[in-house]
């Protein structure tokens, strides 16, 4: 399937790399059509609007940030997707890269919850303050690194 994308025009995505998500995301309701496309800059990829080619978020595996993150997520929200095995969840972040040169950050506490067997998807808030939804990426990485 052919879309049209914010950071690189038209792209060719394959129907696996489609999501659905139904409850849209925070501020975005509106939009339920999207799409995973690979991104310049491994490991970060695109969530791209499908209905609106101007809507696209930067996101990202936390646990790639993050050695300890965790989401503890109750099954009766799981089951909006139709989750019912955890090896069936893929956990996602988006990412904000300010244009003022402030430090990139992911929210790590509104993830975004896949179902990969059946593609939909829906964020979720944690309950846990541990987490914020502006985790400075570069200063994460670099504690991970240092433990």
């Amino acid at each position: 399937m052919e879309i049209i994308t914010k950071a690189s025009g038209i792209k060719e995505v394959s129907e696996d790399k489609l999501l659905t998500i139904p409850e849209g995301l925070f501020g975005f309701e509106q939009f339920t059509k999207y799409a995973i496309v690979e991104s310049e800059y491994e490991p970060f990829l695109w969530l791209q609007s499908i209905e609106d080619p101007n809507l696209a978020f930067l996101i990202v595996d936390p646990f790639l940030i993050c050695g300890d993150y965790e989401t503890d997520i109750d099954d009766e929200m799981l089951k909006k997707i139709d989750i019912t095995k955890p090896e069936d969840i893929i956990i996602m972040t988006i990412v904000t890269v300010p244009g003022d040169g402030s430090p990139i950050t992911a929210n790590f506490q509104g993830p975004l919850v896949i179902n990969k067997s059946n593609k939909q998807c829906m964020q979720v808030v944690l309950n846990d303050n541990r987490w914020t939804t502006k985790v400075n990426i570069i200063d994460t990485l670099n504690k991970k690194g240092g433990q």
